[in-house]
């Protein structure tokens, strides 16, 4: 989550409708933001069933890396900085007395695993999802081992992308040993899994680096009263009163608590019992869901949806379902010569591809008028593009006939309004009319 840095002034703009606080019902994902680690989204028993005669021929994907350590120390080093020197002062609340040790051991901890690296949670996270894969299509794979079909992986070269790949393509070979063979090797295209930082994605690092009306909606929203007063309640827990009046900034000081508290449950297996961190402790309901919207308002506007007169943010994913479409289209023709295409990649690249597909909770863009809240916009991190995002197709033959059926988190999910399937209500496409609907007819 960025820090609050001085930006131009929105000048005119009105912003209406902010929610006074997000939640203060009970914990739940969306305080996470897009650090909520993954959990499949529909149980395996309710799939729907192929038209008759239809089989399985192909599957790809494309899957954020799993759980990992925070990207660098700077959280922990902020608050751990301050609370030395309360320590020193005596100015620590019962609470912030024991708050720096498990600082200091989560910190330990990341270091070991290897700061942005996957933590054991990330690791498993894939194994798991690559299981049931399998199981999902065992008639595919069993075909794919028989016919020796090629399966295909690529990544965005990042470490914890790369090692995601891995995770996921050793849990399959372990499923089914007849696949080991068949897999790989890994190969690298930033092109397709990076886009954010490739050639592509020019235009939009100019628009993150220099848009006056993305930073100033940014700071619109975040440097609002609301916030000050989250950061001193997440302050005050930790440290006594007259302390916390001589931090100068406490919005970036509580931010790093509420960063170490998102981050805490992606290294849940590496906690001395396993059994988590217990950083909820230091961090409110209700200030969790606020600092969680306001990790959430910066991906919105940063990544998703973002302006309703822009395409911006999620115009350079094209190149990624442009993959996704002539993947399917190669195995219709018959040159495409795999079983199956496993992409591994980031939550840059699949919060703008959901966005582009207009996938569940992303088909709202804002106004400037009437800026994201949770009120009247479905966008949530935590949903959208969790640790270990993944969206599927599967790809199914019967004749001269090609249906797709789309997965999104492992959960059924109907293609874009305007996209016609089968029969009412089936998640099952014919591919051609994918093709129509998204304009590659």
């Amino acid at each position: 989550m960025r820090r609050l840095t001085p930006v131009l002034a929105l000048g005119a703009l009105l912003l209406t409708a902010l929610p006074a606080h997000a939640a203060d019902g009970p914990a739940h994902r969306e305080s996470y933001g897009t650090k909520a680690p993954y959990a499949p989204q529909q149980n395996p028993h309710g799939y729907q069933q192929p038209p008759a005669g239809f089989t399985p021929v192909f599957t790809e994907n494309v899957s954020r890396h799993g759980s990992r350590a925070a990207t660098d120390s700077e959280d922990g080093d902020l608050i751990l900085a301050l609370w030395d020197k309360a320590e020193a002062e005596g100015q620590l609340t019962r609470k912030g007395k024991e708050f720096g040790p498990k600082v200091r051991a989560l910190q330990a901890a990341m270091a070991q695993v290897g700061y942005g690296n996957l933590s054991g949670r990330g690791k498993q996270e894939l194994k798991d999802a690559a299981v049931r894969m399998e199981q999902r299509l065992p008639s595919l794979f069993g075909k794919i081992a028989a016919d020796g079909e090629k399966i295909d992986v690529v990544s965005s070269g990042q470490g914890r992308a790369v090692d995601s790949g891995t995770a996921f393509t050793d849990a399959l070979a372990d499923a089914d040993p007849a696949l080991k063979p068949l897999i790989g090797p890994a190969r690298i295209d930033k092109d397709l899994l990076y886009f954010h930082k490739a050639a592509g994605g020019a235009a939009y690092r100019d628009y993150i680096a220099n848009d006056q009306r993305l930073a100033g909606t940014l700071k619109s929203i975040t440097d609002q009263p609301r916030t000050h007063r989250a950061a001193r309640s997440v302050l005050r827990g930790l440290f006594k009163d007259a302390f916390v009046e001589q931090i100068a900034d406490q919005v970036p000081a509580a931010q790093a608590v509420y960063n170490l508290y998102a981050i805490a449950p992606a290294m849940s297996e590496e906690s001395p019992d396993g059994a988590g961190w217990g950083m909820e402790r230091y961090v409110s309901r209700s200030d969790a869901a606020w600092f969680g919207y306001l990790s959430d308002v910066e991906d919105f506007y940063e990544k998703g949806p973002g302006f309703a007169d822009s395409d911006i943010t999620y115009k350079m994913a094209g190149v990624l379902l442009d993959d996704f479409f002539e993947r399917a289209e190669a195995e219709r023709d018959g040159t495409g010569g795999l079983g199956a295409e496993l992409r591994f990649t980031h939550a840059e690249e699949i919060i703008p591809l959901a966005a582009l597909m207009g996938l569940p909770g992303s088909t709202e863009p804002t106004t400037p008028d009437r800026p994201y809240t949770y009120a009247d916009n479905p966008w949530r991190g935590a949903s959208v593009a969790p640790l270990g995002a993944n969206i599927q197709w599967d790809v199914f033959q019967k004749g001269d006939r090609y249906l797709v059926r789309m997965l999104y988190n492992e959960k059924e999910t109907a293609f874009r309004t305007g996209c016609r399937p089968i029969t009412r209500g089936s998640k099952f496409y014919d591919l051609d009319e994918l093709e129509r609907c998204f304009g590659r007819a």
